[in-house]
């Protein structure tokens, strides 16, 4: 007798921002503003680790936007790693404005404080702003990003390599602390880096931390195809969804990996109610906190670091040059987003007010619930990176109503079966 099929599941993380995505959520009476961040986070991510998620995500940005302050994520994850015991860590640093060799030792310390739960976010960075803070005049251009990033990733993954397995012997009795046979060094000579190595940091149990992008134009594309073991991708509609899920899996399988070795997981904003008046209301509040300075900033940030300001709030979207300094794909969603629909500036802030031009969803766990099948069945994802509304409350209403569901319908694991971020991901070990 033939054994039944085992259901595919879902992978699904939690993009954390201190007061959620919303771009008002800072204004929300349910937000705490006056506790110290970490409890904030600690609290959420052991909720997130409680529903079995595969991991949380903490962007990262090196210059203030938004006037929002953030912790930098290596220090938090670090403390977060000490504060729970499955769920996987990802944070992100920029190829563009650090060094290999202090990536690679960063997230290999992460990646041995938390048993194998580490994921590195690979970006070029996309904040112009960034550049006044390392003693630049003008923002690295788009294509030397990549470039960088490209040898980059190839430097940091061969300091992870470093270390063989079974290079620490710890023989007392003999004397011999560590194998020299087994540790290599890097010697590494390139366009952008000479970097010797070894690594001082040993391997972790899942061998190397994971690693992610987020690059939609084509050379993030390429780039990701290459190089990244997860993609997190923003796609507001089914459609798109599954022609970039289709691109992505030729590039990686004409690069001689296989499909499976690449998890693409859109951004998901959803804002759940026990009716879907009530979601309709929670959203409605949250738009109602929106401030126009606010709208138009994010929105100047998001279509490629552009100043809008000088245009009607209530104008078409002006013909924009292609960025140099922001996401070129986010830039060509969004232009699309307001020719298509032909909104104003105004329109098309509030509509990417909370998810920031990703996949939305307003509605009950059960309405939640269908997308995500929709979707995961559809041929447009392996999973979701789950955007929050507000903190605590939209984090919670997610965890508490469509998590549940969703295992109910066995698209989503009851219990973790691994103990790594490779485990819970389903990709290989090192």
């Amino acid at each position: 007798m033939t054994a039944p099929a085992i259901r595919r599941q879902l992978s699904i993380a939690a993009f954390m921002m201190r007061h959620g995505h919303h771009v008002a959520a800072w204004r929300h009476p349910q937000t705490d503003l006056e506790s110290n961040p970490f409890k904030v986070f600690r609290q959420q991510v052991r909720n997130a680790e409680a529903a079995c998620l595969d991991a949380v995500f903490f962007a990262d940005s090196l210059a203030l936007t938004g006037n929002i302050p953030s912790l930098e994520p290596l220090t938090l994850l670090s403390a977060l790693a000490a504060s729970t015991e499955k769920i996987g860590l990802i944070g992100t640093a920029t190829t563009t404005y650090n060094e290999p060799y202090t990536v690679a030792r960063q997230f290999a310390s992460l990646d041995q404080l938390s048993d194998g739960r580490a994921g590195w976010n690979l970006v070029t960075s996309d904040n112009a702003a960034e550049a006044a803070n390392f003693g630049r005049d003008q923002h690295v251009g788009h294509a030397e990003r990549y470039a960088r990033a490209r040898e980059f990733h190839q430097v940091v993954t061969g300091l992870w390599d470093s270390w063989q397995d079974g290079a620490l012997v710890n023989d007392k009795a003999g004397g011999v602390l560590a194998d020299p046979s087994r540790i290599r060094k890097l010697d590494h000579r390139g366009e952008h880096f000479a970097v010797a190595g070894p690594l001082n940091v040993t391997r972790s149990p899942q061998g190397r931390p994971v690693v992610v992008q987020a690059g939609g134009s084509e050379a993030g594309r390429d780039l990701a195809a290459a190089t990244a073991e997860v993609v997190f991708t923003a796609q507001p509609t089914l459609a798109g969804a599954q022609d970039f899920y289709r691109d992505i899996k030729r590039r990686v399988a004409d690069k001689g990996r296989h499909p499976d070795a690449l998890k693409i997981m859109p951004g998901l904003f959803a804002v759940v109610g026990a009716s879907q008046a009530e979601a309709d209301d929670k959203f409605g509040e949250l738009q109602s906190l929106i401030e126009p300075k606010a709208g138009l900033a994010l929105l100047g940030r998001m279509i490629g670091n552009f100043d809008l300001s000088g245009y009607p709030l209530d104008g078409p979207l002006p013909e924009l040059p292609e960025t140099q300094d922001g996401q070129r794909s986010r830039q060509q969603l969004l232009t699309n987003l307001a020719q298509g629909e032909n909104l104003s500036i105004r329109q098309l802030y509030e509509r990417i007010a909370g998810g920031r031009g990703h996949f939305t969803v307003i509605g009950t766990a059960q309405t939640v619930a269908d997308q995500i099948e929709a979707w995961f069945e559809g041929g447009a994802a392996d999973g979701f990176n789950f955007m929050a509304p507000a903190l605590p409350g939209g984090l919670d209403d997610f965890l508490a109503l469509v998590v549940p569901e969703l295992q109910r319908r066995g698209l989503f694991r009851t219990a973790y079966t691994g103990t790594t971020l490779r485990d819970h991901l389903g990709l290989q070990e090192y």
